[in-house]
C-alpha cells in the first residue's frame, strides 16, 4: 500500500508539472499567432491512450511517462517531422517568427515551472508557516559518528558556525557543508569555542552516504519489535534506558554504538523506571539488535521554531525560498558534473524520485516536492543540450547575435545527437536505481 501511495503522488507531481510546462509553451506560441497541432501529457509512441481535437489543437494522452510535448508548426522537435519542414515556410508556422518571439516560446515551459513553484512555497508557507529546529537549540548537542570524529567533532558539541556563518537551522548543516564547500566548522564545547578543520576529501564520503552528525537523544522506550529480547528481559515501554554494564550512556546512538559492540555477549541494560534505578541482564544478539523502538518526536526533546506568515508576507518569503532552492540545487549540479565527488553515482532515475514521497498521503510534503521538482525541471530543460529547450534556447541566442540562423538540417543532427544523449542519462539514472535495489 505505502509503494501504491508514493506513486500515486509521483504521479500526480510529474502530470501537474507537464502539463503546466507544455502550457507555458502553448500560451506563448498562441500568443504569437503559432500553430500549435499536439499537446500531450506523456509521449504516446505507437498508439495513444485519450485524444480530442480543439480547434487547431490535438490534445491526448500518452502511455509513456517519461515527458510530454507540444507539437508545434514549423519547428523541429522531437517528431522530427521533416515532410513540413521541406515545404515553403507558412506565416503561422514557427521558423516564420521572428528570433525573440521563438526564444519566449521556448522559455515559456521553464518559467512556468519556475514561477509555478514561487506560488507554491508561497501558499504553504502562508497555510503551514515555517517549522524547523534551530542548532542551538540541540539540547544535548550533536552524536558525532566515525567520520565527524576523525575531523575532530566530538558527541555534545553544539555547531554554531560554518566558516564563520551562523547556522539556523540543524538540518541544513549537512547539506551546507557539501554545496559551499565549507573549510571550517565552529562548535561550542564545554562552554567554549573551538574550531575544526574540514578535509578537502569529505564530501565524496558524505554524498555516498557516510554517517556524520545526528542529534543527542535520550532513549524512551516507545515500542516493541515482534520479536524483542529486550520485551522477554523485562524492559517495558517508557523505559529510559540510561547505561551498558554501568557505563553511563544516557543517549540513543551511543547506547546503540556500544551494544553492537557487545554483540553475543551477555549484558545488564541500566534502566530507570518511575524514580527507580533497574538492572536488567540479556543477552545481545548476534545483529546487535534487542528489539526497541525509541521516542523519537522532535517536540519531545526540543523547542522548534515556527514562523507564520500573513498573506503579504509569504509573497516575498515564497519567492525567497523559491531563490534558495533555485541555487542549492545549481550546486548540487555542479557537484554532479565534478568527478572527483563521486556525485554521479548519486543520480537516480523514477524510483528514486518516486521514493523521496511520504508512504502516507501528506499535502505538506507532497506541494513541498513538486515545487522542488519544478525547479529542477526548469534548470534541466534550460541545459544547453540539443532536444532540450535549452538547446534551442541556445541555437536562438546565437542566431540573435550572429545574425546567421542554423540549418534545419544541422538542427536534425543537433536533435538527434540531443535525443542520445538524454536517452543516455535516462537509462544512467535509471540503472542507477536498479543497481541500489540489488545492494
Amino acid at each position: 500500500m505505502e509503494i501504491l501511495v508514493k506513486a500515486a503522488q509521483f504521479f500526480l507531481s510529474l502530470s501537474i508539472l507537464i502539463i503546466l510546462h507544455e502550457l507555458g509553451h502553448f500560451l506563448f506560441a498562441r500568443l504569437f499567432n503559432t500553430r500549435v497541432e499536439k499537446f500531450y501529457l506523456f509521449f504516446n509512441p505507437w498508439f495513444t491512450l485519450f485524444r480530442v481535437k480543439r480547434g487547431e489543437t490535438e490534445f491526448g494522452l500518452g502511455w509513456l511517462p517519461l515527458g510530454g510535448y507540444v507539437k508545434i508548426s514549423g519547428m523541429i522537435d522531437e517528431s522530427m517531422d521533416k515532410e513540413q519542414m521541406s515545404q515553403e515556410p507558412q506565416t503561422w508556422e514557427f521558423r516564420s517568427k521572428p528570433a525573440w518571439q521563438r526564444l519566449l516560446i521556448m522559455l515559456g515551459g521553464v518559467m512556468v515551472n519556475f514561477v509555478l513553484a514561487l506560488v507554491i512555497y508561497a501558499s504553504m508557507l502562508y497555510a503551514w508557516g515555517e517549522r524547523y529546529l534551530p542548532a542551538s537549540n540541540l539540547t544535548w548537542g550533536i552524536h558525532a559518528d566515525s567520520l565527524a570524529r576523525d575531523i575532530g567533532l566530538k558527541h555534545g558539541d553544539v555547531i554554531v558556525s560554518l566558516d564563520n556563518k551562523p547556522v539556523d537551522q540543524y538540518f541544513q548543516i549537512v547539506p551546507n557543508i557539501v554545496l559551499d564547500n565549507v573549510r571550517k566548522i565552529q562548535v561550542e564545547r564545554d562552554g567554549q569555542l573551538a574550531e575544526v578543520d574540514v578535509p578537502e576529501d569529505i564530501t565524496p564520503k558524505l554524498l555516498s552516504g557516510e554517517p556524520f552528525i545526528d542529534m543527542r537523544i535520550p532513549f524512551i522506550v516507545k515500542d516493541f519489535a515482534s520479536q524483542s529480547v529486550a520485551r522477554d528481559a523485562g524492559i517495558e515501554e517508557g523505559d529510559r534506558i540510561i547505561g551498558l554494564n554501568g557505563q553511563d550512556l544516557p543517549f540513543f546512538l551511543e547506547f546503540r554504538e556500544e551494544l553492537i559492540a557487545s554483540r553475543n555477549n551477555n549484558v545488564i541494560v541500566n534502566v530507570e523506571r518511575d524514580g527507580r534505578h533497574l538492572e536488567i541482564p540479556l543477552k545481545v544478539p548476534e545483529d546487535g539488535l534487542i528489539g526497541v523502538m525509541p521516542v523519537g518526536e522532535l517536540n519531545r526533546f526540543f523547542e522548534l521554531r515556527t514562523i507564520e506568515y500573513s498573506f503579504l508576507e509569504s509573497i516575498p518569503a515564497g519567492i525567497t525560498r523559491g531563490l534558495q532552492t533555485f541555487s542549492s540545487y545549481l550546486k548540487q549540479l555542479r557537484l554532479i558534473f565534478s568527478p572527483e565527488t563521486g556525485a554521479y553515482r548519486s543520480l537516480g532515475g523514477f524510483i528514486t524520485i518516486g521514493s523521496i514521497f511520504p508512504g502516507v498521503w501528506d499535502w505538506q510534503a507532497f506541494w513541498s516536492m513538486t515545487a522542488f521538482l519544478s525547479i529542477v525541471l526548469a534548470i534541466m530543460n534550460v541545459l544547453p543540450i540539443p532536444a532540450l529547450d535549452g538547446g534551442h534556447v541556445m541555437f536562438l541566442v546565437y542566431e540573435m547575435v550572429s545574425g546567421r540562423k542554423p540549418s534545419d538540417k544541422f538542427m536534425e543532427y543537433a536533435q538527434l545527437t540531443g535525443m542520445l544523449i538524454l536517452l543516455s542519462l535516462i537509462l544512467y539514472a535509471n540503472a542507477n536505481d536498479i543497481v541500489r535495489l540489488f545492494r
